[in-house]
């Protein structure tokens, strides 16, 4: 891919805090465009599988739209519709909450479950080819992201 200049054509930034936010907004982009390639034959957003990877992750117990939302990596997705879409592909099912009528529960049903397992290998070789550094630096990427959130 090379350097972020060549890539958006710019001589120079600022400061390399400036250069930093925008580097971290377009490797964002260039991600998202890259698993968007990987989704799209599977009919699903990145939102939407990211609601399924929620849902497995609860291995079975019912969950609410709230706590997906919670959990989501784009907060300002809205869980609800994307409920609702994965619903309609029969990849998530609604259920009356028995102790409390008002909630709703989702959970993932087998087809969702059977997506996740054939996207597994598509993912996974996503992360690599997409990853080009060692363990050793990812670790470092990793702990340096998190130190950057707070």
């Amino acid at each position: 891919m090379g350097s972020l200049e060549e890539a958006i054509k710019q001589k120079e930034f600022k400061d390399p805090y400036n250069k930093l936010v925008v580097n971290l907004l377009f490797t964002h982009s260039y991600m998202v465009s890259a698993q968007n390639g990987i989704l799209k034959p599977f009919d699903l957003s990145p939102e939407q599988y990211n609601v399924l990877r929620i849902l497995r992750g609860q291995n079975g117990v019912p969950t609410t739209v709230s706590s997906i939302q919670d959990r989501m990596l784009n907060k300002m997705s809205n869980a609800s519709r994307l409920v609702d879409k994965l619903k309609a592909k029969e990849l998530v099912e609604r259920r009356e909450c028995p102790s409390d009528r008002r909630q709703v529960d989702i959970l993932i049903t087998e087809k969702g479950l059977q997506i996740l397992n054939d996207l597994h290998i598509h993912m996974e070789g996503f992360n690599n080819q997409v990853i080009n550094l060692s363990e050793e630096e990812v670790i470092l990427m990793n702990n340096l992201l998190d130190k950057l959130r707070g």
